[in-house]
């Protein structure tokens, strides 16, 4: 498994709800590749509920769309924004049950547009939710003129 270094965090003022390790209030997510797949591990708590003791549903979306954008990232060398998002919400995530594993792959890319799937699995890995997301991609020059895209090299600094 190779981690991926998040060089967005090395921006100054970079604030990203689902991965900024600087956020005080968001989700702080790293990620990994392992063959066709990208990975990220979160431990959810309380200040993630919904109803009692059950992740947000939100939530679960926002983890399964940002995994998928560093899809685009580490597959495709750029960065895109969501198109749409299909999801299946398959059983209750606790947030008293312990680490969760999202994970996504790559299933489509034509061009401007790319679709992704995801997971959402307990730490038996059981998919608890999955979507399908669609992305509009960005050329990467665009992504990094106008959405401050680092190099691809700097995703795997110390590899």
């Amino acid at each position: 498994m190779r981690k991926i270094h998040n060089a967005y965090a090395d921006i100054a003022e970079y604030h990203c709800f689902g991965c900024s390790p600087t956020n005080p209030i968001g989700l702080k997510l790293n990620f990994w590749e392992e063959e066709e797949w990208i990975y990220a591990k979160w431990t959810p708590d309380k200040w993630y509920e919904g109803y009692l003791n059950m992740l947000h549903g939100g939530i679960q979306a926002t983890l399964l769309d940002e995994i998928a954008d560093w899809v685009l990232i580490v597959r495709l060398g750029t960065s895109g924004v969501t198109k749409s998002l299909n999801i299946n919400y398959l059983k209750p995530v606790f947030v008293n049950q312990g680490e969760i594993t999202i994970r996504a792959k790559l299933v489509i890319e034509n061009g401007n547009s790319a679709v992704i799937y995801t997971e959402l699995m307990d730490k038996e890995g059981i998919v608890r939710s999955h979507a399908e997301i669609e992305y509009f991609v960005f050329p990467q020059e665009v992504a990094k003129q106008k959405y401050h895209f680092p190099e691809y090299e700097a995703f795997f600094k110390g590899n």
